[in-house]
C-alpha cells in the first residue's frame, strides 16, 4: 500500500558467510545415576562401604554386626560404621562415621546409626527425609519405614529426567530424623517439563513438593509439574513449598506439585503455580487496541511477518520516527501469540548508510537451513517518495540478534527489463513463502502496483534466481500473504486503496505458478477496518489452526504510523479451497493445542488503585447520570460495549442505558466530570484504549487527550470519575476483562 513513483538504483547482494548459532531456551537436565555395592554384615568393628541406593529400592547389609538394613534411601557409598553395629538402622547399637553422597533428587544421607532398633526390612513406621546432596552426616534412629523415592517436585521442574524432586527425595532408612536436607532442585527446565521423580508409597517429611517444585525455570513450556507421593504423612515440602514453577513463556498454567504427598499438598505448590508470559495456555487479545510488549510499551511491528522457532514466535515489523522514516525493524518474541517480550531492533537506520534515511516497510524473515541463515526481505524506499521501489535483503546467524544488510535494487535490474522508465521490477508491498520443498519465493507488487510478480529465490535466499510467474496482471492488488494447506496454496490480498482499508480477497491453486482461481471476498467491505500483513500457520497438539494478522494503519486518519493498531482473527476453512473469517472482538489463542477461537465480548473497567468498577451511578439510563466507582457486582450497569468509530477510537456504551461514556460538555480541564451521554458523534465521547501492559489500560479522551480517572486514588463506593493529565498512578489505569 502507498503511493507510486519511480527512480533506478543498482542491485548488489555480496553472499553471506555467517557461522550458525541456532537460539536455545530449551533446559538442561541432569540424571546422576547411582551404582549399588554389596557388603556383608560382620558381628563387629568397621563396617565396609554402605552401597548407594536409588530411592526407596533395598539396599545390601550395610554395616558390621547388623541386622539387614531397611528399605535403603537415596545413599551414596558411606563410609561403614567403625564401631559396633551397623551405620544404618537395623543394627545393633553402634554408631559409625558414614559420609553420605550424591544422591538423585533430595541427597540421601549416611547416618549416624546409634540406639539398637531391630529393624529388619526397613522398620516401622518412622519416615525419613533425605540429606542434603553431597557428604552429609544423617542421624541414625530406629527402624524406618519404607519411604520409597521422594515426591516429585512442583510444576516446570524436571525435564526428561528425574526432575522435580527427583528420584529418591528423601528416603534415608531408618532414623525417625534423616538429614535435613533440600529435595531435589527439579532441574532447569526443559522443552516440556517432565513429570518429575515418581513418588515413593510414603513420603515422609518432605516426600512431597521440593525446592524444584516450587522455582525450577519452567522452559518454553511449564508442564503440569508432576505429582507428589501418594500417601505421604504431613510432609514439609522440601525446602520450598513447590509453589507451582514458574511457567516458561506462554508456558501455560502448570498445576504446580498438587499431588498428594502429605498433609502439604505437593509441598504446598499452588495450584496452577505463577505462569510466565503468557498467563494462561489459552491466552486472550482484545482486537483493534494498541497492544503492549512484556514491559508495558507499545509494540511496533507493523507490515510485520512471524517465524516459530523452537517453541517461540518471533514477530517481525516496522518502527517508524514520528515522521514517518525507518527507525528500526523491531523484533519480538513470544511463546503463546499474545503476550510479546521485546528481543531487540534487529535493524537500524545504523546498520546502513543507505537506511539512514529510508522507508522500510514489510519486513519479513525466513530460515535457510542449509546456510543456518535467517533471511529477511523488505520494500525499500528514499524516505521522501516511492520513486524507488526496491527490494532490500539483510541476514542473521540468529533469529533476533543484528543483522547485516546487504543492500538494495529492483528485481530482475540489467536483465533488460524496464517498469515505468527504469530498470528491473518495481517492488512494493511484498511476502516471503517457503514451500514444503525448501523452495523460497519472493512475492512483491509491481508496475505500480497493478502486478504481482512471483519470484523464485536462490538456494542462499539471498538474490532472486528468477521471476516464477506475474500472478493476476492488471488485478491492482497489494498486501500479499501466501500460505499453503492441505496441498492447497491460498493467496490473500488488498486492493489498492493507499491507507484507506478496503474489501480482502483471496484466490487458490494446486500450483504456485499457474491455475490460479479468481477472486473471493473474504471480511467485510473493509476486513474489518485492516489490511493484511501475514498469515500465520498455528500448529499445535490438536491440529494446526491459521492466523489472520491485520494492521489498522493510522494514515487512515492522518496519524502516524506508531499509533495503527493490530488485529489477529481466525481463518476458517468451510471446504479445502475456501475460507472465511468473521468479525469477533476478542481473540483466544492456544498455542501448544494449535487452535484459535473468537468471540464478542462485553467488557468491564476496574480501577487498578481501588479494586473499583466503572459504572452508572445507580444504573440510570438518564442523559448526564454520574459515572463512578463501586463494588464489582456484575451488574449491566458496569458492562460496557467497544464500538469501533473506523478512525483508531471507541465509544464505551454502557449495556444498561445505552448511553456513552462523556466528558461533560465536551471540557478540556482538568477535573471535568465523566458522565453518560446519548450519542452524539463528538470528540468527547471518543476514547482510545491504551494497552499499558499487565492487563491494565488507560482511557484517553479523543477530544481533550486526558485520562479517565478516580480522582485523588479514592478507595470509597459512589466516587464519580473525572479526566485529568496522564499522571502514570495506578488510579488512571484499568483492569480490563472480559464481563461474564
Amino acid at each position: 500500500m502507498r503511493a507510486s513513483l519511480s527512480l533506478d538504483l543498482a542491485w548488489s547482494l555480496p553472499g553471506m558467510g555467517f557461522g550458525v548459532s541456532r537460539p536455545a531456551r530449551l533446559g538442561v537436565f541432569f540424571l546422576c545415576l547411582l551404582g549399588w555395592t554389596n557388603c556383608k554384615s560382620n558381628t563387629s568393628g568397621s563396617g565396609p562401604s554402605g552401597g548407594a541406593g536409588a530411592g526407596g529400592s533395598v539396599s545390601s547389609s550395610l554395616t558390621s554386626g547388623g541386622s539387614v538394613a531397611g528399605t535403603g534411601g537415596v545413599l551414596a557409598s558411606g563410609t561403614g560404621g567403625s564401631a559396633t553395629g551397623g551405620n544404618q538402622t537395623g543394627g545393633n547399637s553402634g554408631q559409625d562415621s558414614g559420609t553420605g553422597g550424591a544422591a538423585v533428587g533430595g541427597s540421601g544421607a549416611g547416618g549416624d546409626g546409634s540406639a539398637a532398633a531391630s529393624a529388619r526390612d526397613g522398620g516401622v513406621d518412622s519416615a525419613a527425609q533425605g540429606g542434603t546432596a553431597g557428604p552429609t552426616t544423617g542421624v541414625g534412629g530406629t527402624g524406618g519405614g519404607t519411604t520409597g523415592v521422594g515426591g516429585t517436585g512442583g510444576s516446570g521442574g524436571g525435564g526428561s529426567a528425574a526432575g522435580g524432586g527427583g528420584a529418591g527425595g528423601g528416603s534415608v532408612v531408618g532414623g525417625s530424623t534423616a538429614g535435613s536436607g533440600t529435595i531435589g532442585s527439579g532441574g532447569a527446565g526443559g522443552s516440556k517439563a517432565g513429570s518429575g521423580g515418581t513418588g515413593g508409597s510414603k513420603a515422609g517429611s518432605g516426600g512431597t513438593g521440593g525446592s524444584g517444585g516450587g522455582s525450577a525455570t519452567g522452559g518454553s513450556k511449564a508442564g503440569s509439574g508432576g505429582t507428589g507421593a501418594s500417601g505421604g504423612g504431613s510432609g514439609t515440602g522440601g525446602s520450598k513449598a513447590g509453589s507451582g514453577g514458574t511457567g516458561g513463556s506462554g508456558g501455560g498454567s502448570a498445576t504446580g506439585g498438587s499431588g498428594t504427598g502429605g498433609s502439604l499438598i505437593g509441598g504446598g505448590g499452588a495450584a496452577g503455580g505463577v505462569a510466565g508470559s503468557g498467563g494462561s495456555a489459552a491466552g486472550v487479545l482484545y482486537e483493534g487496541l494498541q497492544w503492549a510488549d512484556t514491559s508495558g510499551n507499545p509494540i511496533q511491528a507493523h507490515g510485520g511477518g512471524v517465524i516459530k522457532v523452537g517453541e517461540d514466535y518471533y514477530w517481525f515489523g516496522e518502527n517508524r520516527n514520528p515522521d514517518g522514516t525507518f527507525f528500526a525493524v523491531s523484533c519480538y518474541r513470544s511463546a503463546d501469540l499474545v503476550n510479546w517480550e521485546f528481543r531487540n531492533n534487529v535493524l537500524t537506520q545504523k546498520s546502513a548508510t543507505e537506511l539512514n534515511r529510508a522507508n522500510i516497510e514489510r519486513p519479513k524473515v525466513i530460515y535457510n537451513a542449509t546456510t543456518g541463515q535467517y533471511v529477511m526481505w523488505m520494500h525499500w524506499e528514499n524516505g521522501t517518495d516511492y520513486s524507488a521501489s526496491r527490494a532490500a535483503v539483510a541476514s542473521s546467524s540468529s533469529v533476533d540478534g543484528n543483522y547485516a544488510y546487504l543492500g538494495s535494487a529492483r528485481p530482475m535490474v540489467g536483465t533488460g527489463v524496464v517498469d515505468h522508465g527504469i530498470s528491473g521490477y518495481q517492488s512494493r508491498d511484498a511476502t516471503l513463502f517457503v514451500d514444503t520443498d525448501g523452495q523460497a519465493y519472493f512475492i512483491s507488487a509491481s508496475n505500480e502496483n497493478y502486478d504481482l510478480n512471483l519470484y523464485q529465490l536462490k538456494s542462499d535466499y539471498l538474490s532472486i534466481g528468477a521471476l516464477a510467474a506475474v500472478l493476476f496482471p492488471g488485478g491492482h492488488r497489494e498486501a500479499p500473504g501466501l500460505w499453503k494447506r492441505n496441498g492447497v496454496y491460498f493467496l490473500l490480498t488488498s486492493a489498492a486503496t493507499g491507507w484507506s482499508p478496503n474489501q480482502a480477497a483471496y484466490a487458490t491453486s494446486s500450483s504456485l505458478t499457474s491455475g490460479w482461481s479468481a477472486w473471493t471476498n473474504a471480511g467485510d467491505a473493509t476486513t474489518f477496518y485492516s489490511q493484511s500483513t501475514f498469515v500465520l500457520p498455528v500448529a499445535g497438539v490438536s491440529g494446526t489452526a491459521y492466523l489472520y494478522m491485520g494492521d489498522r494503519w493510522a494514515g487512515a486518519w492522518s496519524g502516524p504510523v506508531n499509533d495503527s493498531t493490530y488485529i489477529f482473527l481466525p481463518i476458517s476453512f468451510p471446504t479445502n479451497t475456501s475460507m472465511s473469517m468473521t468479525w469477533n472482538n476478542t481473540v483466544t489463542i492456544d498455542a501448544a493445542a494449535g487452535t484459535i477461537t473468537g468471540a464478542t465480548n462485553r467488557f468491564k473497567y476496574v480501577n487498578k488503585a481501588s479494586g473499583k468498577a466503572m459504572a452508572i451511578q445507580s444504573a440510570s439510563t438518564a442523559d448526564s447520570a454520574p459515572v463512578v466507582q463501586v463494588a464489582d457486582s456484575g451488574g449491566n450497569e458496569q458492562r460496557w460495549i467497544l464500538n469501533y468509530d473506523a478512525a483508531g477510537f471507541f465509544n464505551l456504551t454502557n449495556l444498561n442505558s445505552s448511553r456513552v461514556l462523556d466528558v461533560l460538555s465536551g471540557s478540556t480541564a482538568d477535573g471535568a466530570s465523566i458522565v453518560q451521554f446519548t450519542s452524539n458523534g463528538g470528540a468527547n465521547q471518543k476514547w482510545r484504549v491504551v494497552d499499558n501492559g499487565g492487563g491494565a489500560y488507560q482511557l484517553v479522551n479523543k477530544k481533550s487527550s486526558k485520562l479517565a480517572e478516580v480522582p485523588t486514588g479514592a478507595t470509597a463506593d459512589g466516587i464519580a470519575l473525572d479526566q485529568r493529565t496522564a499522571s502514570g498512578a495506578p488510579n488512571q489505569l484499568w483492569q480490563m476483562s472480559v464481563a461474564q
